[in-house]
């Protein structure tokens, strides 16, 4: 009997301490908020977020949050910076989910390379910024070098092979100043 009130009362104290936080401010809104939708944005902030407004009300508030801010820094960016954003933005926004995807893996891998790998990474993408635009065309038209495709399998039993790393981005990243 002792041990059934102890439960009872166990249950009453935290249904109580339930109803008392998300009566708070802190825990009123539900577990993996949205932030505020599009709609709810001031006018200056979707001015410079156009370009993201069709998947904005899918976002998590974490994402929100980090361009928000960044739109709040927009009017303190140089012009040049500010043309940047927004075509990597437009850029961005036209993207497939799976692209997306593969942009951040390819991302993330080249976050993690070494110093001299990283200056070889960007060393090739300065030759590719630099060459005409039709060759830039008659290159993304071809299919990637057999270095950028995934490696087959190993055999059972040999030793895992390693990939090499990516002589330049397979997905084009606007450059930080206009092209001349």
């Amino acid at each position: 009997m002792a041990e059934e009130y102890r439960r009872v009362v166990v249950e009453l104290i935290f249904a109580l301490l339930i109803a008392v936080g998300f009566g708070s401010g802190a825990l009123a809104q539900p577990l993996g908020a949205r932030g505020p939708s599009w709609k709810d944005l001031p006018p200056a902030e979707k001015q410079v977020l156009a370009p993201l407004a069709p998947d904005w009300d899918q976002w998590d508030d974490k994402r929100k949050q980090k361009w928000r801010g960044i739109a709040q820094r927009y009017p303190q960016m140089s012009g040049d910076e500010q043309q940047r954003l927004q075509q990597q933005m437009r850029t961005w926004s036209q993207l497939t989910p799976d692209e997306r995807n593969v942009a951040r893996e390819q991302y993330k891998s080249l976050k993690a390379l070494p110093p001299d790998k990283k200056q070889a990474v960007k060393e090739k993408w300065q030759e590719y910024q630099s060459l005409p635009p039709e060759t830039k065309r008659e290159l993304a038209a071809k299919p990637p070098p057999a270095s950028t495709q995934q490696a087959p399998k190993s055999a059972p039993g040999a030793p895992p092979r390693q990939s090499p790393a990516p002589s330049a981005p397979p997905v084009p990243v606007p450059p930080k100043s206009p092209p001349q």
